[in-house]
């Protein structure tokens, strides 16, 4: 456990070793992508029967069944989340569909954000950490590493609608810029001291109402299009929201437009010479949600049954397109972090206690 507290100086003497870049990988860039609580039944089953078309969730349910209910899972899913289904299905790589018996869960004890995230980008669950008001992450991650880097220093950054973000990652101790909370103007935005004076990419969505998931994307596209990042994260909050206000429609409505935005973001990466065939995608949660009854869907923590239930998908040029994973498997949050390492052909080492990087993803050998 010493290595949480290393000083700053010390932590970038130690990262230096044990680097396995590997000429091999293809991989240049690493864009990580959270969608807050949403569960693997929608992603992976479609819209829910009991709550598509219930009352006290859905304000019209016969308009929410028109657009996402079909008889068939395999109809539905591809409804409510055309990409996933329709590209990285194809190209990529998707865990954590627990009927054909792959699983992915979290290591923390408590199914909710700040624990989850910190798995994700510590690469380990921390007791500690047991709550959202949490103060700053005493524990190096993923970001104090990459941009400790050689050609990584200055080229890491990270976007979310949660203002919590910047406790997480602790952006005090690491450097790395965390833009939480933009500030939309007529043609432009500003975040921690970033002004865009017009949108290059901003284009609003059918769904006007996740108005602040729809800032956080375009801040984060328009920032990689002028910086290009080398490592970034962009962590939408809405579909949490919407489940625990108990609005059904919303929570799919709104997974529907991040899905949307993620085929948007995929098509920028392919079309722009220092992201093209260079980049993967990761996209996760940090959480499950519950699903025994009618309104436990809306909770999740410790007490929640099956919280800990989340899911993984990613694509890119080392990245296999092996599609839905149909096999017995069981992954973890905490590998996380070391496989995006890995991809860019580095040894997260910040972090003993880390998990494994998963060799399906890297396009190592298990």
């Amino acid at each position: 456990m010493f290595c949480r507290f290393l000083l700053p100086t010390l932590f970038l003497f130690i990262s230096g070793f044990g680097l396995a870049q590997n000429a091999a990988h293809q991989t240049e860039n690493v864009i990580l992508v959270t969608l807050d609580g949403y569960r693997w039944q929608e992603l992976f089953i479609g819209a829910d029967k009991k709550l598509v078309g219930h009352p006290k969730f859905v304000n019209d349910p016969d308009a929410l069944k028109k657009e996402f209910w079909a008889d068939s899972p395999e109809t539905r899913r591809e409804k409510l989340m055309p990409f996933f289904w329709g590209t990285i299905a194809r190209q990529g790589q998707l865990y954590g569909n627990r009927k054909l018996g792959s699983k992915v869960d979290v290591t923390n004890p408590y199914s909710f954000s700040y624990p989850g995230y910190s798995e994700i980008f510590c690469g380990h669950a921390f007791r500690p950490v047991n709550s959202n008001d949490y103060p700053d992450n005493p524990n190096l991650n993923i970001f104090d590493f990459m941009n400790s880097q050689p050609g990584y220093k200055g080229r890491v950054a990270a976007f979310a609608t949660w203002d919590a973000f910047p406790r997480i990652i602790n952006t005090q101790r690491s450097g790395v810029p965390v833009f939480v909370k933009v500030q939309k103007y007529e043609n432009g935005a500003e975040c921690e001291g970033v002004k865009f004076e017009s949108w290059q990419t901003y284009c609003p969505p059918a769904n006007s109402f996740i108005t602040d998931d729809t800032l956080t994307y375009h801040f984060a596209k328009e920032y990689l299009q002028r910086h290009h990042p080398r490592f970034a994260f962009i962590g939408f909050d809405e579909t949490d929201e919407f489940a625990h206000e108990g609005k059904y429609d919303s929570y799919l409505q709104t997974a529907h437009q991040l899905d949307e935005f993620m085929k948007d973001l995929w098509v920028f990466i392919q079309n722009d010479s220092q992201y093209r065939d260079k980049t993967t995608l990761i996209i996760t949660c940090d959480h499950g949600r519950g699903h025994k009854g009618k309104n436990m869907w809306r909770h999740h923590g410790a007490a929640i049954i099956d919280a800990h239930q989340i899911w993984l998908a990613a694509m890119g040029p080392d990245t296999k397109p092996l599609g839905e994973i149909k096999t017995k498997s069981h992954y973890y949050q905490n590998q996380i972090a070391q496989t995006a390492a890995h991809l860019l052909g580095l040894d997260y080492n910040l972090q003993p206690q880390a998990g494994k990087a998963i060799p399906l993803i890297t396009g190592e050998q298990p």
